[in-house]
């Protein structure tokens, strides 16, 4: 995808509306978004949110009790009703409405009345379905006649709007890993110690995994594990494992496995948590992400859905990501997803253990396709610039 802005202006104002559903998911995307815009685009950013607790775990220095805060050049509202949503001069050029949170009606209103009319953008949950590339883009008519939403798809090929990416995400964890001393470092500020011999691995999960058998299969694991779990996540299976209860800092050996719980982190430090890791355990959309830009092995547990929608998606994105790869390597990662998924297929560890280099070769050749359709936000910018040019 052509991520050049030509002669065609960049906003001046966005506003982002985020309701938490998914845990972090929701919340994540949105404010590497709101970031993103500030820092490598100079544009105002106004982030509604409905939930600033749980934005607070993903950044401390959320006020959970303020109204109205400004954190790294992001105006942040607490989305609590529709009143007091009106004011014409704060409506933007660009709106989003992320993962179909649905606009107030309040604000719909306003931005009927403002001229020019904004442009009005969806940004959809990411999926690697075939009907994503055809659906993107696409504008829906409002009933009231002078707006039109258009729908924004995250997606792994050039006919989507490509994926998240800071310009210099992949130079700042080559750094990272080039440091003699970074990783070392940087577990003991998590107070993890990593013996030589073990593979490091991070786990972030949803309560529904399979945990305990995964574990299982990394303690009778010939070569030494060193596994590390954010505190909060699938507590009562690692409780259960630790035989105390999941505390910053519990740590047990057990066979070749050795399980430490660390500290619930912001979205910086999870991504050098990643980059330290031979392979990542991740869930949902933003962590998905980042495991990606991360370099190394990775499996996803996909957000859960009624009727066994989610694994439909799942396969997709499966099929292709392992395409290219070693038949033996992609049998052995499609096996151990399907478990993790809790599909009936053997938690085949060891196989996706000793497959790591192909994995890892494959990987990335993975992510340079992925950077060469440039990043979400320019990608984004761009898409909005376009339609304000043919609302003339």
């Amino acid at each position: 995808m052509n991520t050049s802005f030509g002669h065609r202006p960049s906003p001046q104002a966005v506003t982002l509306f985020c309701r938490v559903i998914d845990n972090f998911g929701d919340i994540g995307v949105c404010w590497r978004l709101a970031r993103q815009l500030v820092r490598e685009h100079s544009v105002q950013v106004t982030l509604w949110v409905d939930d600033l607790q749980r934005f607070q775990c993903i950044c401390p220095e959320v006020r959970v009790d303020a109204g109205l805060q400004k954190q790294e050049g992001v105006v942040i509202r607490h989305w609590q009703n529709e009143e007091g949503l009106v004011p014409l001069e704060e409506v933007a050029d660009l709106v989003i409405e992320a993962f179909g949170c649905e606009l107030p009606v309040t604000y719909i209103a306003a931005m009927t009345q403002r001229p020019p009319r904004p442009v009005w953008v969806n940004l959809e949950y990411l999926s690697a379905e075939v009907w994503v590339g055809g659906c993107h883009g696409l504008p829906s008519p409002q009933p009231s006649g002078s707006l039109v939403k258009h729908f924004f798809f995250p997606g792994f090929t050039e006919r989507t709007g490509g994926l998240f990416f800071e310009r210099d995400l992949l130079l700042q964890r080559d750094a990272f890993r080039a440091e003699r001393n970074a990783i070392p470092i940087f577990l003991q500020q998590l107070g993890v110690e990593k013996k030589d011999d073990e593979a490091l691995v991070s786990l972030f999960c949803y309560p529904e995994a399979p945990v305990a058998t995964l574990l299982a299969a990394m303690e009778q694991d010939a070569r030494p594990v060193l596994c590390l779990v954010p505190e909060g996540v699938a507590s009562e299976a690692v409780s259960n494992f630790l035989g105390v209860s999941a505390q910053v800092g519990k740590g047990r050996q057990q066979g070749t496995l050795r399980l430490q719980v660390i500290p619930f982190m912001s979205q910086p430090m999870y991504d050098r948590l990643l980059w330290a890791c031979d392979m990542n355990f991740v869930r949902g959309e933003d962590s998905l992400l980042r495991a990606q830009w991360a370099g190394c092995p990775f499996i996803w547990q996909i957000y859960p859905q009624e009727e066994g929608t989610h694994l439909l998606k799942l396969a997709a994105f499966m099929r292709h990501y392992l395409e290219g790869l070693e038949p033996s390597a992609a049998q052995a990662l499609q096996g151990l997803s399907a478990a993790w998924n809790g599909e009936t297929a053997p938690m085949a560890w060891s196989a996706v253990r000793s497959a790591w280099p192909d994995i890892q070769q494959h990987h990335q050749k993975w992510v340079a396709s992925l950077h060469k359709q440039g990043d979400l936000a320019t990608n984004l910018l761009r898409f909005s610039a376009e339609k304000r040019e043919d609302f003339g």
